[in-house]
């Protein structure tokens, strides 16, 4: 009997208490969106905190977007991947990815395969129309937690379980 596989059903656990985050991050990380979806492009960044504090703030890493046919792409530049090493203050850790999509906010096969974050509990936040779905807050994005070696989708209606914007 042939079983394929597909992506996991389980749900995220509800956490003791929502991760804060930074609306100056969130707004960032939008504005470099919408600029990069001017000219048809995707955009990423990385979201910075700590455990206590939550999400502080957004460094977007030098990158090279890139349409493929009908497709689009970002890669983070050699460059990039520097500056991303040494954006960090001593305590502070990577707690989130954010990157746009040009439609709908969904969770790639790229998405999942993506390296970039590995920690348990981190989030990936997809945000759709390169970058103007985040003007109608985190619940317009598809959001995901790294749980057991795979990124789960958080439902909307969870999202504030999650994350809350201070």
């Amino acid at each position: 009997m042939l079983v394929i596989s597909g992506p996991s059903r389980r749900k995220p656990e509800r956490p003791g208490q929502p991760t804060p985050i930074a609306a100056s991050a969130l707004e960032t990380a939008r504005q470099f969106f919408e600029q990069q979806g001017s000219f048809g492009y995707e955009g990423t960044a990385m979201l910075a905190g700590t455990p206590i504090h939550g999400i502080t703030r957004c460094v977007i890493p030098d990158q090279r977007p890139y349409r493929v046919g009908r497709g689009v792409g970002v890669e983070v530049t050699d460059k990039g991947k520097l500056e991303l090493a040494a954006a960090l203050a001593l305590d502070e850790r990577w707690l989130a990815r954010i990157h746009s999509h040009p439609d709908e906010a969904f969770h790639s096969h790229v998405d999942d395969a993506n390296r970039a974050l590995t920690a348990q509990s981190s989030l990936s936040i997809v945000v759709p129309f390169f970058g103007l779905g985040l003007r109608r807050g985190l619940e317009a994005c598809a959001v995901h937690i790294y749980s057991g070696g795979e990124w789960l989708p958080i439902a909307p209606p969870d999202v504030p379980d999650h994350l809350v914007v201070v």
